[in-house]
């Protein structure tokens, strides 16, 4: 037993390790982005499923509240949270449309959308990103494996390099959690 904990802290030490070597400038500059964004009026729109839809309220609620600082509210939404909204347009329209159309009445110009995939092949979120980009915002994905799919759609794409679900989570909540700390000092 103490050799499995020790394997599954050491291989998430490996994988941060490996992704930090591979996008540490592609994050500040996400950071940047994002700030100057929200600075000019902006908000980020965040969402995933499963584990990646906890992800996308977290990293919403260290904007909306606080992360490290005291400082203003900043407006994130996690498009997970609304179950009312999600099981309507997914008895109207089908699950793939739920991040689609909250897209499509939230998102303007010069917002951001972060999609969270640990595949890279969840239809839901390729389809949130595709709108999003048509509707003039930033468009991130945050995957792991090859990228999968969603690597072709988003602008930045930020690819945990691991096959296994919780190591890809590990390394996108470290992510989430810097970009609201680099945010933090930016604003």
């Amino acid at each position: 037993m103490r050799e499995l904990v020790r394997k599954a802290f050491l291989e998430s030490a490996r994988v941060k390790e490996a992704f930090l070597s591979r996008y540490e400038d592609e994050v500040v500059k996400l950071a940047e982005l994002v700030a100057e964004r929200l600075r000019a009026g902006g908000k980020v729109l965040l969402f995933g499923n499963g584990g990646s839809a906890a992800d996308a309220q977290h990293i919403a609620a260290e904007l909306v509240g606080r992360f490290k600082k005291e400082r203003g509210a900043l407006p994130a939404v996690a498009l997970t949270t609304d179950s009312s909204v999600l099981t309507a347009v997914g008895n109207d329209y089908g699950f793939e449309l739920v991040f689609e159309r909250q897209v499509e009445a939230l998102c303007r110009p010069g917002d951001v959308a972060i999609g969270i995939t640990t595949s890279g092949n969840s239809p839901n979120v390729i389809r949130g990103l595709l709108k999003a980009r048509q509707l003039g915002a930033l468009t991130v994905a945050f995957t792991g494996r090859d990228g999968g799919k969603v690597k072709e759609v988003a602008e930045l794409v930020f690819i945990v390099p691991s096959d296994e679900t919780p190591r890809i989570q590990e390394c996108h909540v470290t992510l989430g959690h810097a970009l609201c700390e680099l945010i933090d000092e930016l604003l």
